[in-house]
């Protein structure tokens, strides 16, 4: 497993330092964390997700140039208050770094049930599965819903309910009632 995250290492390792440079309130998610609890895949970045305020944005791009992260845009911190993701670069590994600000209940929980996976030389804080699988049932492109599929493959002792639960809740608020029923199938 550990050779699939290989190129992002010194990348995933930086966000793991801001982690706990931030009582931990944060997630690896995206391509990285499905790598890990379900099938590797192509990723081009890191993603990860912060329980941070807009008006922690300044503090967190401290810690992220200490830790060799830079802004990818001139106007990071007005564009992340905006869309509440910060775009950024880890400058040695040149590998791209987005954090999303998370404020949700959701994504209280979500941080709050995360975990660190430790593999042979690297610790990562990952959301627990199902908590991933519902990110992918929001997003909902072609490539998420093969994600869940690798997830529920690999994890076979899913709490269901939640994610059927909090599907629901995001399908009805986002107005996209497919959210659970294209995903509900793949449970059986």
């Amino acid at each position: 497993m550990e050779n699939v995250i290989e190129p992002f290492r010194a990348a995933i390792e930086a966000v793991q330092r801001l982690f706990s440079k931030f009582d931990d309130r944060g997630v690896v998610i995206g391509g990285i964390a499905v790598g890990l609890l379900g099938k590797p895949r192509f990723t081009e970045d890191v993603d990860a997700m912060f329980l941070l305020s807009t008006k922690d944005i300044p503090k967190l791009l401290e810690a992220a140039n200490e830790e060799k992260i830079q802004p990818r845009t001139s106007d990071a911190a007005e564009f992340a208050r905006t869309n509440r993701v910060l775009l950024l670069r880890h400058i040695p590994s040149n590998i791209n770094i987005d954090i999303s600000l998370g404020v949700l209940p959701f994504e209280e929980e979500m941080v709050a049930r995360g975990k660190t996976q430790k593999l042979t030389s690297l610790s990562v804080r990952l959301p627990a599965p199902e908590d991933l699988i519902i990110m992918k049932a929001v997003a909902h492109r072609p490539k998420d819903l093969e994600d869940i599929r690798t997830i529920i493959d690999k994890n076979p002792q899913l709490d269901v309910d939640r994610i059927k639960r909090w599907t629901k809740s995001f399908a009805d608020v986002l107005e996209m009632p497919d959210l659970w029923t294209d995903i509900e199938g793949m449970f059986k």
